[in-house]
């Protein structure tokens, strides 16, 4: 119960790598706003999690929602304590091929997302006197680049620049700032990405899931619970002196 009595949102939650946090938030002890720009599908994995999940709409390419949804988990918890800045999209095609709208609505979730709901609950942790802990959701590709994935790989790398500059402004508040950079995670997302590389490498459907998860040291793709430990612990006091850090949890992947 390492996170009684605290207040989560988790952004992206109703499903993959954001319910299995959410779900194991709720082991440790916390309260968690699934948050999620689908609020069908938020209401349905909160009814699922449990008494202590509760769904709220969040679209954080919209400052409008932002503001909204931390003022939801204010009024129903009484403050924030935990932000896990998790929404992000994909894709991918040849420097030649990409699109100006892949590029901006990329870079406003993954990047402007993580920025404005990271200064939304700063702002409100700060109000409160109460300090917290943020963690932002980086990427192996955040730390080097990739052929055909090179916005998504900027992305990641401007978060992993974020948590550096929002962990050395926040900490003074006693809110610490620090990330979480998976490797390859069989989740729903890995569906689009496989389809994708597919295309643009001339693969049977499948195939590029096979070989990603064959070359990771540890032997597998990682799976959405890998990650859960760090998240737990990132959010607990056990992680109070660690500011401003992108943990890599990729098994083997990549060594920093």
């Amino acid at each position: 119960m390492r996170l009684k009595g605290k207040s989560a949102l988790i952004t992206g939650s109703a499903r993959g790598i954001g319910k299995a946090f959410a779900e194991a938030y709720i082991r440790e002890g916390a309260t968690v706003a699934i948050a999620d720009i689908n609020l069908e599908a938020a209401e349905k994995t909160a009814s699922e999690i449990g008494k202590n999940a509760y769904a709220v709409r969040l679209d954080v390419a919209d400052l409008s929602s932002i503001e909204a949804a931390v003022k939801a988990v204010e009024a129903r918890t009484g403050g924030l304590d935990i932000l896990i800045n998790n929404a992000a999209l994909f894709d991918l095609a040849p420097i030649v091929e990409i699109t100006r709208a892949s590029y901006e609505k990329l870079f406003s979730v993954n990047v402007a997302g993580t920025l404005f709901m990271l200064q939304a609950a700063s702002r409100s942790m700060i109000a409160r006197g109460k300090g917290g802990k943020i963690i932002n959701m980086a990427s192996q590709a955040g730390r080097r680049g990739e052929p055909l994935v090179a916005v998504y790989c900027a992305t990641k790398a401007a978060v992993i620049s974020l948590t550096q500059s929002a962990g050395l402004a926040l900490i003074k508040h006693r809110i610490n700032v620090n990330g979480i950079a998976p490797g390859v995670v069989d989740s729903d997302m890995w569906d689009e990405v496989d389809a994708l590389f597919a295309r643009y490498e001339n693969r049977p459907k499948g195939e590029k899931r096979r070989l990603v998860g064959e070359g990771v040291p540890y032997g597998r793709m990682g799976k959405p619970e890998d990650l859960t430990g760090m998240a737990v612990f990132l959010a607990s006091d056990d992680a109070e002196y660690i500011v401003a850090q992108t943990y890599n949890v990729d098994g083997g992947q990549w060594m920093s």
